[in-house]
């Protein structure tokens, strides 16, 4: 996961466009350049963060979506950075904000591509309810995964991309448009075919550099991992909200996202989750009340050598 490059496109009010580019200079270096309709940071390594206006965002003049160059893993302190930055200067999310991560495709055949939407169609609701999905946005501009191009890719058994090509779209589709509507899934194939980019849309707008953080970690995990799998199954997973906590912590060890590396990590995905991650079901053990029992952080370490017994402080870091 290490290896992948991606980029990330944040959506934010409270801040003018402007503002938020004078504060992601301050965050990268370089200068800025832009008027009324778009405004540029070239940073000190020549890469360009651009701030763009989106009609979709609650905030008209006072508001932006600020767009990534290209990143490497090595990139995500100078992200959390931006980020820090750009609330300073007023940014926010609202209901009308999303994030969208973007990991390169290139390395991405038939195999990666239709084990990546078989894990994700499997873990969907899982996913959606761990991130806190809103039903507009479900609805709307991360819709779940379209049950006919599921089929469509199980009975096809792509062997090359071409064929995944005709599963997403339903038809041969060699001239992808950016604005295809297939582009509103929360796994986003058109932009795959469009600029070259498997493009997330699952995640509510924050500024909250810890949760930016985990959310480009979970993306790298799972394109890593479906890159890595031999197979894949896409069958559902029943969803239990008593067991939702538990449940994707396992889901997140076997992505890798495991020990004192991914903590905070772990922490920001779970915690709008219910139940215990420890246990699947009632606390089996009689050492005493733990952290384990309610639910709460503290047990993420409890059990499978994962972390510490302290996380909480992490949460409270931005």
């Amino acid at each position: 996961m290490k290896t992948l490059r991606f980029g990330i496109e944040i959506e934010t009010v409270g801040a003018s466009r402007q503002k938020l580019a004078h504060a992601i200079q301050s965050a990268v270096g370089g200068y800025v350049s832009g008027d009324y309709g778009g405004w540029q940071v070239t940073d000190t390594q020549g890469r360009a963060w651009k701030v763009v206006p989106d009609g979709s965002l609650s905030g008209g003049e006072y508001s932006g979506e600020i767009v990534s160059p290209i990143l490497t893993y090595q990139d995500l302190d100078a992200l959390q950075l931006v980020v820090r930055a750009v609330r300073e200067a007023g940014a926010r999310a609202d209901a009308s904000c999303g994030i969208h991560i973007h990991v390169d495709g290139s390395r991405f055949d038939a195999k990666g591509v239709t084990n990546l939407v078989k894990m994700v169609h499997k873990q969907e609701r899982l996913l959606e309810t761990a991130l806190g999905v809103s039903a507009t946005r479900l609805a709307r501009y991360c819709r779940p995964i379209d049950g006919a191009f599921m089929q469509r890719l199980e009975a096809r058994r792509p062997r090359t991309m071409q064929d995944v090509n005709e599963a997403w779209y339903g038809r041969r589709n060699p001239v992808p448009q950016r604005y295809d509507a297939s582009r509103y899934h929360g796994l986003n194939l058109n932009s795959l075919f469009f600029r070259g980019t498997i493009e997330f849309r699952y995640f509510n707008g924050t500024v909250h550099a810890g949760e930016v953080k985990a959310y480009v970690q979970l993306v790298l995990a799972l394109a890593a991992r479906a890159l890595a799998s031999k197979a894949a199954s896409s069958k559902r997973r029943d969803f239990n909200p008593a067991t939702a906590k538990y449940d994707f912590r396992v889901f997140l060890l076997h992505l890798g996202l495991i020990g004192e590396e991914f903590k905070t990590a772990r922490l920001h995905l779970l915690k709008r989750l219910e139940g215990s991650a420890a246990w699947k079901g009632q606390r089996r053990d009689r050492r005493g009340s733990g952290g384990g029992e309610n639910g709460s952080p503290g047990s993420e370490g409890a059990q499978g050598g994962t972390g510490g017994n302290a996380p909480t402080e992490a949460l409270a870091a931005a």
